[in-house]
């Protein structure tokens, strides 16, 4: 899961993906996971469900808590994630025939490895072993670093897990990255706002709840229909 020696030895960019609707789509599994999750650890039936697009595994775990009268202490917490992480490996067999890897993803990251000089990392509001069990269900864990990435268990605000991502590409490959080198790209203005609040570029893929007006005006730089169009991806990223 770690990148090759002679991509980090080049890498003049760092490009931190978004997974949920930037790269696939499950179809609303993840709410799913929770409500069987929830029920196995607190013993409650899920009654009501908080908003799920753009935000941090830790923000949303405490929400699911809090809205259904329980404290969301950090023994909680780490139990609910525990589960998330059972029961995501367990649908492993099903989850490309629930969902999908979305048009281009898979032509989009092969093309930034291709071209060189870019190490590719995560910055998503998953748990890391959630991250790994969605894309390498549709085969798109091979040119991502997972070891590098900001992942949602680190922070309820999604600009702390770009300037961790940042950190530990440093620390594990030694390559520092300026934030004008940065590229994140995902599909809510969460994305854009974690990428703006670190200087980064920001990369709006309207494939999500939100359209391309929607991601320009919280500040995106570019702005992609999908990532069907590997050569404006491409420039996007290196441009």
């Amino acid at each position: 899961m770690v990148a090759s020696s002679d991509v980090t030895s080049s890498a003049h960019r760092l490009v931190l993906w978004d997974i949920d609707q930037t790269l696939i789509d499950l179809r609303g599994a993840g709410k799913g996971w929770y409500r069987q999750v929830l029920a196995d650890v607190t013993g409650r039936a899920m009654t009501r469900m908080p908003d799920f697009f753009g935000r941090t595994e830790r923000a949303i775990t405490a929400e699911v808590l809090t809205l259904h009268g329980v404290e969301p202490t950090e023994e909680l917490i780490q139990r609910m994630w525990a589960g998330l992480a059972a029961v995501s490996e367990a649908a492993l067999p099903e989850l490309a025939e629930r969902g999908l890897a979305l048009p281009g993803a898979g032509t989009a990251l092969a093309g930034v490895a291709a071209r060189g000089g870019a190490l590719q990392s995560l910055v998503t509001g998953n748990l890391r072993e959630v991250a790994w069990h969605k894309l390498s269900a549709f085969g798109l864990h091979t040119h991502l670093d997972f070891e590098i990435g900001g992942y949602g268990h680190l922070s309820a605000d999604r600009p702390d897990l770009v300037a961790y991502a940042v950190d530990r590409a440093h620390a594990t490959h030694g390559t520092r990255f300026e934030p004008t080198s940065v590229v994140v790209i995902g599909d809510t203005p969460h994305d854009i706002d974690a990428a703006r609040a670190h200087g980064a570029v920001a990369v709006g893929v309207a494939t999500g709840r939100f359209d391309g007006d929607a991601l320009r005006e919280a500040g995106a730089q570019v702005v992609l229909r999908d990532l069907t169009d590997t050569d404006r991806v491409l420039a996007a990223v290196f441009g």
